[in-house]
């Protein structure tokens, strides 16, 4: 005879099992609409249509007495997984354009836009060093020259592309802008638009991923290529050159030197990792696995990044400097400066740090509902 607790989770179960029939049918759905986007050239993630969609359900939630975050939570990582299986083909936005040469076609980062651009119906010739006697024949009918190779061959590599057709596009996606533009300008005549893809080669679709344009050069020329990667979902950010890159000692040099360094300190000091991580918070879970995942990757990228921004070194002398003043007040026990500039730094960062602390606490649940069992006797 089952007892109450086992017909109770029988029921449970057959509810989940409902759910999963459920979303096998809607992603059948969400193929059919990705078919019909690649028909006409939507693209694949509508901001309007997902806030419409997460609201009504919200709603319908508050009035069934669901907590509305955890629908939201559901409908996101659904959502997310629609996406994918709208990702297989797409609308070609420029059916007149011949072929689309991709230096470097073959690394990490190229290998994304050789596919995407596949998947859209061009004709996508992949040129690496090995390939550079048969360039010029690649080149005499290109519409569209993608430079995608390290940080350090980049302006090496755009050198040699004086021979381009002049009403070829000639692009980059390194990460940084001002000189990359300045050489592309230089060697060719034609239209010019640097890019940055703003995410890493393990990037399953570019939905909601930024990609930052920097324009060069005959701007109405390459309307269609911005357009082919909003068809993909990418959220385009138009920025100068410079602006770029000093953005990008922020965004890049500052976080990726900062987790090496946490890194190397971690190295020399040598504590047990597995006791870090077991008796871990959430925060300082995501804090080790954003150093962790650093070291998982191509050094050499990192090097690049850090290395080839001209304002590295200044920028990170300022943070040393500014690290050893936090210190200097913890030396002398100085509680009241500290306190002081800790409230400087809020009023800097204003109604963004409420929203940051909004935000985070979304992935901090992510974090601990991904702990793994931890062998004890529970909470104390």
């Amino acid at each position: 005879m089952p007892t109450e607790l086992e017909i109770l989770r029988d029921q449970i179960d057959s509810l989940d099992s409902e759910l999963v029939g459920l979303l096998a049918k809607r992603a059948a759905l969400t193929e059919q609409v990705g078919v019909y986007k690649s028909k006409v050239g939507l693209p694949i993630y509508v901001p309007a249509r997902e806030a419409e969609l997460i609201e009504q359900r919200c709603e319908q939630a508050k009035a069934l007495g669901v907590p509305p975050a955890l629908v939201e939570d559901l409908l996101r990582r659904i959502m997310r997984e629609s996406y994918h299986t709208q990702n297989k083909r797409y609308m070609c936005c420029a059916p007149q354009v011949n072929n689309i040469v991709v230096i470097g076609g073959g690394g990490a980062l190229g290998r994304i836009f050789v596919d995407m651009f596949t998947r859209s119906g061009y004709k996508v010739d992949v040129l690496e060093q090995k390939d550079w006697p048969r360039a010029d024949a690649m080149f005499a009918t290109a519409s569209l020259v993608l430079v995608a190779v390290p940080i350090q061959l980049t302006e090496q590599i755009i050198a040699k592309l004086d021979n381009l057709p002049e009403s070829c596009i000639l692009a980059d996606i390194t990460s940084t802008k001002a000189v990359a533009l300045a050489a592309m300008l230089k060697a060719h005549k034609g239209p010019v638009v640097g890019l940055h893809p703003m995410f890493g080669p393990d990037v399953s679709s570019m939905v909601k991923q930024v990609v930052v344009v920097c324009h060069g050069r005959e701007e109405d020329k390459y309307q269609w290529l911005l357009q082919q990667m909003r068809v993909w979902g990418a959220a385009l950010q138009e920025t100068d050159a410079q602006e770029h890159d000093d953005s990008m000692v922020f965004i890049q040099v500052m976080r990726h030197f900062s987790s090496y360094v946490f890194g190397a300190h971690l190295l020399t000091e040598n504590p047990s990792l597995d006791q870090l991580i077991s008796l871990s918070s959430p925060i300082y879970r995501l804090e080790l696995a954003m150093v962790g995942r650093l070291f998982a990757q191509d050094p050499a990228l990192y090097t690049d990044i850090i290395f080839n921004n001209k304002d590295s070194v200044a920028v990170l002398t300022s943070f040393r400097d500014t690290f050893d003043h936090a210190l200097d007040m913890l030396k002398k026990g100085d509680k009241g400066s500290f306190i002081k500039l800790f409230f400087k730094i809020g009023a800097w960062f204003g109604d963004y740090s409420k929203q940051s602390l909004v935000d985070s606490k979304k992935l901090l649940l992510k974090a601990n509902d991904d702990r793994p069992d931890v062998q004890g006797h529970g909470a104390l």
